[in-house]
């Protein structure tokens, strides 16, 4: 069973470090930068770059360079070999040894950075972000997660800068929604069709549930019931005319639904079953117990849970 992600979602999980990853047609407003990771302990510095290249000479439309020995993030651009004017601003919440979840969210002024689910920079555009063609991750951290989320499948308008006339993702990704969460999966469930979950399982949890259903109450054609307390079962049903049919909970290696961890759960319609994959790897399949279509329209998700994003 291969993982295959929806159209503009490029994840990498505990890859190596230097951390190069492509940007094919470049970044464009709607889009997002996701990376997960934990500080080293005695770190001195780390860094994250939207670059024009590969090479390390490349033009920086954003360089983020958190600087622990000096006790400062520095943000910057570089055009033609030459640095720009650099804003600084402390290094809270990031911290040696801390983990952290940074998103990076392209919008038609800037850069709008959020560390850990809060507000942490605005960086203006001095290059246009369709040239950005690499991420590049570097340093002292253990990263996690790495991915870009989006497509520039779509045409494009020519930007002009410091100016809201840009063309804008018809379907970016749903950034730290509150639990509940009750959202339409556009289009419904179509054959090939993926869903991208990315959360966090608090200390206290004891579970929490993902359910894909037609309408707000009608039926539930997969269940998903991370139970924590009951030594982190991952139980799947089905809820059809009011009736649950019979659990799948066989025991799965590596659950990816610890407390304390971030998990990446994707699920994707595949010809006769469900297929959820975590962090790359397969989890579980599930059987079609009903036919799916466009029917299948909401997704629902409640519990001791708490989301970085839903992206369709």
């Amino acid at each position: 069973m291969t993982f295959v992600p929806p159209p503009g979602y490029m994840p990498s999980f505990n890859p190596p470090l230097p951390y190069v990853a492509p940007v094919p047609g470049g970044l464009s407003p709607g889009m997002v930068v996701y990376v997960e990771g934990v500080v080293a302990p005695k770190a001195d510095w780390f860094r994250i770059n939207l670059a024009a290249g590969p090479e390390d000479t490349a033009d920086l439309a954003l360089h983020l360079n958190p600087r622990f020995g000096a006790g400062v993030a520095v943000l910057n651009s570089r055009s033609g070999g030459h640095w720009g004017d650099e804003q600084r601003r402390e290094l809270h919440p990031l911290c040696p040894g801390g983990a952290f979840e940074l998103v990076i969210s392209v919008t038609p002024e800037g850069y709008r950075i959020l560390v850990n689910g809060t507000f942490y920079e605005e960086f203006p555009h001095r290059l246009p972000p369709e040239q950005v063609t690499t991420v590049n991750v570097d340093g002292d951290l253990e990263l996690h997660s790495a991915s870009v989320l989006g497509s520039t499948d779509t045409p494009k308008i020519t930007p002009m800068y410091h100016s809201s006339n840009l063309a804008v993702m018809a379907q970016p990704p749903i950034l730290y929604p509150s639990v509940p969460f009750i959202g339409n999966i556009p289009g419904g469930l179509v054959p090939k069709k993926t869903i991208i979950i990315k959360g966090f399982v608090p200390q206290h949890a004891r579970r929490f549930h993902i359910n894909l259903r037609v309408g707000p109450s009608g039926d539930v054609v997969l269940h998903v019931n991370p139970r924590m307390d009951e030594n982190n079962a991952v139980v799947r049903n089905a809820l059809l005319a009011d009736s649950w049919g019979n659990e799948e909970r066989d025991l799965i290696t590596g659950t990816p639904f610890l407390r304390g961890r971030f998990f990446d759960l994707s699920i994707r319609c595949g010809s006769n079953e469900f297929k959820v994959f975590a962090d790359g790897q397969p989890l579980f399949n599930f059987h079609y117990r009903v036919p799916i279509g466009p029917h299948v329209d909401m997704l629902e998700i409640k519990g001791d849970v708490s989301l970085s994003y839903v992206y369709f």
